[in-house]
């Protein structure tokens, strides 16, 4: 049985998942407290700001507001306000970040 012993740190293989690993989270910390729009299973759409996640892939919103599946095209109902919600990861169809949000941190810089 042989042992592997690394005495120059971790390997090139460990170094690639702790890079991509670390951008991923780089992107999640700058999508914190923006608009976003998530569509689940039960045909429901909660819009909030995104507040965190976890392994699991569940998904806190802040401000969170529920718009149910229409069965009419023409008809939109009121939202429901929920405050603080949390989503299920396995329950979340998808998502999406809304633009106005985004454009918003991009422009600061510039216009500001």
């Amino acid at each position: 049985m042989a042992t592997m012993i690394e005495e120059n740190g971790p390997s090139t293989h460990e170094q690639s998942e702790v890079s991509s690993s670390s951008q991923a989270r780089q992107k999640l910390e700058g999508l914190l407290n923006k608009n976003m729009r998530i569509r689940m299973t039960d045909g429901r759409t909660l819009v909030g700001l995104f507040l965190c996640t976890d392994r699991d892939c569940n998904v806190i919103l802040g401000s969170a507001q529920e718009f149910l599946k229409s069965t009419d095209t023409f008809s939109q109902s009121e939202p429901r306000v929920l405050g603080l919600a949390m989503i299920p990861g396995h329950h979340v169809v998808s998502i999406e970040v809304e633009a106005d949000s985004l454009d918003d941190t991009q422009g600061f810089g510039a216009n500001h």
